[in-house]
């Protein structure tokens, strides 16, 4: 096989691998957590071991879905923190950033962050036990943007990290509280939580050399 025609089969491979999760995304916009890999094979409009030939088993196909989306709410947030105002600001953006996500695409999110409930069966996504990895990539990100922009002293790198995964579980138990019992507006909420974080965040000069936060 020459190399063209193995590019060839590998574009059309990552082709039908997009097709897939988008029908994935579908289905799990629908029934949130409650997805199922025959749910998602029908929508795609194949057969279920075809959907396991490209993902391995319903595992294989969460993490691909976990990745797209963490991928593209990363990339927000990094446009959030790279947006051209004040630092209060732009942690008030990057907070609000993740709270408008996760409103914006509940079932999602659900789906993400919350097994299905009841006993999960052999159809339905176990995805309790996966979102702890997807916060913990989402807190070392946190952590480099912070030790690349912020001038912390001595053990700088592990304050960062400490830092990072802290916001991080902080965005991610409140907007859990504020999305299931709405108690106050979003704006709110941000407002509040940039609060409680902007003591250190305003004290902390910015790195020389770098970005500036």
């Amino acid at each position: 096989m020459d190399t063209t025609q193995r590019t060839e089969q590998q574009r059309s491979a990552d082709r039908r691998r997009r097709e897939l999760l988008e029908a994935a995304d579908r289905v799990v916009l629908r029934d949130g957590p409650g997805a199922s890999m025959n749910a998602i094979a029908a929508e795609a409009g194949i057969t279920k071991p075809i959907l396991y030939r490209h993902f391995g088993d319903k595992g294989g196909l969460y993490a691909a879905l976990a990745k797209r989306h963490t991928d593209a709410l990363l990339s927000s947030l990094r446009a959030a923190l790279d947006a051209p105002a004040e630092r209060r600001e732009r942690v008030e953006a990057t907070l609000d950033t993740y709270l408008s996500a996760i409103e914006a695409r509940p079932q999602v999110y659900r789906f993400l962050m919350h097994p299905a409930e009841g006993t999960p069966s052999d159809q339905t996504f176990d995805v309790g036990k996966h979102s702890a990895p997807l916060l913990r990539r989402m807190g070392e990100e946190l952590a480099q943007v912070i030790e690349e922009r912020l001038d912390l002293g001595p053990g700088s790198h592990q304050l960062a990290r400490v830092w990072g995964h802290g916001i991080v579980g902080m965005m991610h138990a409140a907007g859990d509280w504020w999305l299931g019992e709405r108690p106050c507006s979003r704006a709110e909420l941000v407002r509040s939580l940039a609060d409680l974080l902007w003591g250190r965040l305003a004290a902390a000069g910015d790195k020389v050399g770098g970005p500036g936060f």
